[in-house]
């Protein structure tokens, strides 16, 4: 007969303590600021001690670190964007100009949740130099790595200014896919998110399709 050895539950309840503290954490630094956010203040709102903030993830650099990495990844898996479903759907379509459609759609989800963190992260990179330290300098930029590959393949399909290079099609999705440029429009000019998603695809199709 076999055994089968039955989870005890262990690492669920500390996958899911740990969703409530980077939670409590967005909220926090979002309405505060990271500097003014004590870990105390963060073990507080997720109902947890803040010995168990030290054992999870060792300081509040690393809180922030996994907040901003789970933001834009929409959850902790260690999924890379050029993996993900909607990225990857994308470069499914059979043509350009569908591709682009898809990539534009993924791209505002992915900023929607981003947007809320992006002035936060920069006052707390301001006022604490280490903050940098913890996303290495690369060789290239990721998102300019992920806009390259989605250029690659949108010029490979039907529908493509034939003119085009890979390296100019990436450059324009990454400045008007930028989370920059969607905070200027969305938060300061206050554009809805489908506002942006269609002046961007209206945008960028005259650029990088044929009519």
């Amino acid at each position: 007969m076999i055994h089968v050895k039955k989870s005890d539950g262990r690492s669920e309840k500390a996958r899911l303590t740990r969703g409530r503290i980077l939670d409590a954490a967005g909220e926090l630094f979002v309405r505060d600021g990271y500097g003014a956010t004590a870990l105390q203040d963060i073990a507080t709102k997720a109902g947890c001690a803040v010995q168990t903030i030290y054992y999870s993830f060792g300081n509040k650099q690393t809180v922030l670190k996994e907040l901003v990495d789970r933001t834009i990844a929409g959850d902790d898996e260690p999924v890379a964007t050029l993996d993900r479903p909607w990225f990857r759907e994308a470069l499914a379509a059979e043509t350009a100009q569908e591709q682009l459609r898809r990539h534009i759609s993924g791209t505002r989800a992915v900023l929607e949740r981003v947007a809320p963190i992006m002035k936060m992260l920069a006052a707390a990179a301001s006022t604490d130099p280490a903050i940098g330290d913890l996303w290495p300098d690369q060789q290239e930029d990721p998102r300019l790595t992920v806009q390259t590959a989605a250029a690659t393949g949108l010029l490979s399909k039907p529908g493509a200014h034939a003119g085009v290079t890979v390296e100019h099609a990436a450059d324009i999705l990454f400045g008007l896919l930028s989370p920059e440029l969607y905070l200027l429009l969305v938060d300061e000019r206050h554009w809805t998110p489908a506002d942006w998603e269609k002046w961007t695809l209206q945008t960028v199709l005259p650029q990088l399709c044929e009519s």
